[in-house]
């Protein structure tokens, strides 16, 4: 596929602005139907792999010739990670709670969405996020249709995103087996394998994957829009820190008996030697 010029980039842009709106309108109407606005975490991880997979096809259909295979990479990666998020959340996001809603977005709210009604929901989750999952997926926006400049930093943006994985997925499956365990025979505090690592390893690999995803969509394409997408890893890291992720995590697990201890010996978000306690 040869260069894309900016009306190119910016057709792309638009399509996944309206994917993303889809998708988040559609999750409204079923945090509606449900009574619970973390719906929209399904919605996360499924409206990055529609926009990978609608803004891909376009290119696919308007290239000359084959496409490049990048394009074909950028929607094969975000649809494994995506995909996988969607899946494991589903079942925290409708029935975890068994009808309540998922005390993060019960702060968010400042309140269930019965008290402070959907549009209270709409403007405080549903619009917010939308924003923040459309300029986060700029890269894979603007990757699956840019020309390829440099391959080696598309295969060490794979080797990123694979690490994230990683870290995500088995961080994840340790946290599940924990949790199956009766009360009465886990320690208070997850603190074994990963979690031994960083107290929030889902997260920290949330992080990697989308920085893989910059590399391989974004700096691999040139080094103006590398530049120009650089902000959106940062945007999706300090979110999953700072916002929306660990710290409001965080506010209700620094309750429980043995986490001053925890927190003292394992680092916030990334592991040692690259964190600190």
């Amino acid at each position: 596929m040869p260069d894309a010029g900016a009306s190119t980039l910016l057709v792309s842009l638009l399509v996944s602005l309206v994917v993303v709106a889809v998708s988040m309108t559609a999750a409204a109407v079923r945090a509606r139907q449900l009574g619970v606005v973390a719906v929209v975490d399904v919605a996360w991880g499924a409206g990055f792999v529609a926009v990978a997979v609608v803004t891909g096809a376009l290119a696919l259909a308007t290239a000359e010739g084959a496409a490049t295979w990048r394009t074909v990479l950028l929607v094969v990666l975000v649809a494994v990670w995506g995909g996988r998020l969607a899946w494991h959340v589903r079942s925290r996001a409708v029935g975890e709670h068994q009808g309540a809603e998922d005390p993060r977005y019960a702060e968010m709210l400042g309140g269930s969405l019965a008290e402070v009604g959907m549009g209270t929901a709409v403007r405080r989750v549903f619009l917010v996020q939308g924003v923040a999952q459309w300029f986060v997926a700029a890269p894979v926006a603007l990757g699956v249709v840019a020309g390829a400049a440099w391959w080696p930093v598309a295969l060490l943006g794979v080797l990123v995103w694979a690490v994230g994985l990683a870290f995500e997925a088995v961080g994840d499956a340790q946290l599940r087996a924990y949790k199956a365990r009766p009360r009465e025979e886990r320690p208070p505090v997850m603190d074994a394998g990963l979690w031994g690592l960083t107290r929030h390893p889902n997260y920290f690999g949330d992080a990697l994957v989308w920085w893989g995803l910059w590399l391989v969509g974004g700096l691999a394409s040139g080094w103006l829009l590398g530049l120009v997408t650089v902000l959106c890893p940062v945007a999706m890291t300090f979110f999953l820190r700072n916002v929306t992720g660990a710290k409001l995590l965080e506010k209700k697990m620094s309750q429980r008996d043995g986490w001053a201890e925890y927190a003292a010996r394992v680092p916030m978000f990334a592991p040692r030697p690259l964190g600190r306690p």
